[in-house]
């Protein structure tokens, strides 16, 4: 496929913007384009929307695919979106401009705002949790350790908080590492909440989405809300499987729940090139890059990944959640962008936005090099790493036998049961299937919750065990006798839950 420079796209895009106000690509360079979603672009598929920016306009923009399967909706420029995570850098943007208008620092401690986060020994502040180097735990991992259910539980803002105040230790000290915690830009909005007194949908539909003319975008903080034009998620199990929807179920906002379109996605965008919201210093500041103790610089900046593509400077987020995935890219010195918001959890919008730089950017790109990876490993993705980096350990059915009992811990409610099942330690644990732990080397499982690293009391014998797994580290489990457990239930019976 031939690709065309940018020089010449320009060209054509002013001869057919006379001929087509709504296709302002050349025919040939859109076809191109329109390729890359051509797997989605049927009438019962979920699919993609897709916006493409330069010089401050929208100069091609188009839906491919369906937003809602039941009643055979096409998806459209204006079609509202889920886009998880790139809300960050709103939730980002608010703390901003309240440290703008003096109401806080970025320096403040947490505690400042939210006394009742566990006091950790350690000065956490805004800065580190814009950054995501507080070492809190990440709520989704947390809320999964405690029997809910991502996306088919309800979750709220107070469910979160019910299991980070009961956090015993951090993932590692403030500032010593960087680590993806959704955690920290929850209490972000609770924050905003806290200190203007609107809540954060209240607060950015005021102070960024109303200035900026974006009609058709909102924190989503009520999961029974109605919103026009909003597409359904959808997953699929394999090539030849019926589409099933897979929708989020929050009322909490903040780390997420943003719902937007590619067409309000251009007037953020252009924000950050002719700054009508926060002025030059709101963009200074999202664009500021996080530093360790250590003074080492990291990629991320405030709910914005700093990096480059094939030699050119990037800036950019993703998002995904449920049957929700979501990309918008920048590069500011072509002053160009490509969003790209999907309905369908099997699409990788990160590798989209990077095809269509391709065929518009094919002129100023360079060989591809190394940069910063744009989606953290899962916790299946660490088990199976820290598997294959120890010799092989195989134990006897003795050894074996020494591992089962109930486990609990003082950070969550749910009683976690350990037992042999077909000569293999499984994991048994509420809401979730038996989970078969793989043994690495002496007292060290692995299995789809992470890593199991079991202790020992004087005595050596099985005391406990230790969790790790992508975002929870370090996480403590105690050993009970099986007397004991009923007394474990009357001190903190399990949550009645919520379903969908």
């Amino acid at each position: 496929m031939k690709l065309m420079p940018w020089g010449v796209v320009l060209a054509g895009i002013a001869l057919v913007s006379c001929q087509a106000r709504r296709q302002t690509l050349p025919p040939d360079v859109a076809k191109q384009v329109d390729k890359v979603f051509e797997k989605w672009n049927r009438p019962d598929s979920p699919g993609c929307a897709l916006g493409i920016y330069k010089d401050g306009q929208i100069v091609y923009k188009r839906g491919y695919g369906m937003a809602n399967l039941n009643d055979d909706v096409p998806i459209t420029p204006a079609t509202v979106f889920h886009v998880a995570s790139m809300s960050k850098q709103f939730t980002a943007a608010s703390i901003l401009l309240l440290a703008q208008q003096g109401k806080l620092s970025l320096d403040d401690d947490v505690h400042k705002y939210i006394p009742e986060l566990p006091d950790f020994g350690e000065s956490i502040t805004l800065r580190h949790l814009l950054h995501h180097t507080s070492g809190l735990r990440d709520q989704w991992s947390l809320l999964e350790l405690a029997g809910w259910r991502y996306s088919q539980d309800l979750i709220t803002d107070d469910d979160i908080m019910s299991v980070l105040v009961r956090q015993k230790a951090l993932n590692f000290k403030p500032g010593e590492k960087y680590m993806y915690s959704n955690s920290g830009f929850t209490l972000l909005a609770i924050i905003v909440k806290r200190v203007s007194g609107m809540s954060l949908r209240e607060y950015t539909t005021k102070n960024i989405f109303e200035p900026l003319g974006m009609t058709h975008t909102h924190f989503r903080d009520d999961h029974e809300e109605v919103i026009k034009h909003d597409a359904l998620g959808y997953e699929q199990d394999g090539k030849d499987k019926p589409f099933r929807m897979n929708l989020t179920n929050f009322d909490t906002a903040g780390a997420t729940s943003l719902h937007t379109t590619v067409e309000d996605l251009q007037l953020w965008d252009e924000n950050f090139y002719h700054p009508r919201v926060g002025g030059p210093a709101l963009i200074q500041q999202m664009l500021e890059r996080g530093k360790l103790n250590s003074g080492e610089q990291q990629d991320y900046a405030s709910g914005l990944l700093i990096g480059t593509y094939k030699g050119l400077p990037t800036v950019d987020h993703g998002g995904a959640d449920a049957g929700y995935r979501s990309d918008l890219i920048r590069f500011p010195e072509q002053h160009f962008s490509v969003a790209v918001l999907c309905n369908f959890a099997n699409t990788n919008p990160s590798a989209l936005v990077d095809q269509v730089a391709d065929i518009l950017l094919a002129r100023d790109l360079k060989a591809p090099g190394p940069g910063p990876a744009k989606k953290p490993a899962n916790a299946a993705t660490v088990a199976m790493t820290a598997e294959q980096s120890v010799a092989a350990f195989d134990p006897t059915a003795a050894q074996l036998a020494a591992y089962p009992g109930s486990f609990v811990s003082q950070e969550i409610d749910p009683v976690y049961r350990i037992s042999l099942q077909d000569g293999k330690l499984t994991l048994l644990r509420l809401k979730h299937k038996p989970d078969t732990l793989r043994p690495t080397m002496r007292d060290v499982f692995v299995g789809e919750i992470g890593t199991v690293r079991f202790t020992r009391d004087a005595k050596q014998h099985i005391s406990g065990f230790i969790l790790d797994a992508d975002r929870i580290q370090n996480f403590q489990f105690t050993r009970e006798n099986e007397l004991d457990l009923g007394d474990h239930h009357q001190r903190t019976p399990i949550k009645s839950l919520k379903g969908p």
